[in-house]
C-alpha cells in the first residue's frame, strides 16, 4: 500500500479525533458548571424553565420554580447556571445597568422641548401673538399670492360629477 491510498483514512481519523476532543471538552465544562451550582443560583433547564436552586446533592438538584413549587431535577437536566444579573433580567425584568439614568432616552418628546429658563420668561413668550400654521393665514400673506397663482395654473380636481357634458 502506498501513502497516497492511506492519506484519506489518516485525514478521516484525524478529523474524528478533533471532533471527539472538542465534544469531550464541552462536556467537561458543562460538568464543572453543574458541580459549581450553589443554593440561590439561578438556572435554566434543558426544557427552558428558569428556577432558583434550593438544594444540590450528588446527582440531583432541588429547585424552587415559584411560590410553593419545588421540583427535583437530575443534574444533567440543568443547561445553564445564570449570573444573578442575567437571571433577574430574564425572570423579573430587572435591568441592572451601570450607566446613569441621565443617559436614558425619554419616553415622550415633552422632555426634549423643555428649557431650563425660569417660568417668568415663559409667561412673556406667551404674550406674543400666537403663530397659526393654518392654510388660511398662509394664503393672506405675500407668499399666499404666489400660492394662489400656482393653484390657478393647476387644473381643478373634481369628484367626477361634471356639469359640462
Amino acid at each position: 500500500m502506498s501513502l497516497v491510498t492511506l492519506l484519506p483514512f489518516i485525514v478521516l481519523i484525524g478529523a474524528m479525533f478533533l471532533m471527539t476532543r472538542s465534544a469531550k471538552r464541552k462536556q467537561a465544562q458543562a460538568a464543572d458548571m453543574r458541580n459549581q451550582m450553589q443554593p440561590g443560583s439561578g438556572i435554566r433547564t434543558i426544557g427552558g424553565m428558569y428556577a432558583t436552586v434550593k438544594e444540590v446533592s450528588d446527582d440531583t438538584v432541588l429547585v424552587d420554580a415559584g411560590p410553593g413549587v419545588e421540583l427535583l431535577f437530575a443534574k444533567n437536566a440543568i443547561a445553564t447556571v445564570l449570573s444573578d444579573d442575567e437571571y433577574n433580567r430574564i425572570v423579573h425584568g430587572i435591568e441592572h445597568d451601570l450607566k446613569s439614568d441621565a443617559d436614558l432616552v425619554p419616553d415622550d418628546a415633552s422632555s426634549l422641548t423643555e428649557t431650563d429658563e425660569p417660568a417668568a420668561d415663559a409667561s412673556t413668550a406667551s404674550d406674543d401673538k400666537p403663530i397659526d400654521l393654518g392654510k388660511k393665514d398662509a394664503a393672506e400673506g405675500p407668499a399666499g399670492a404666489a400660492t394662489e397663482a400656482k393653484a390657478d395654473a393647476e387644473p381643478k380636481k373634481t369628484d367626477g360629477d361634471s356639469e359640462a357634458k
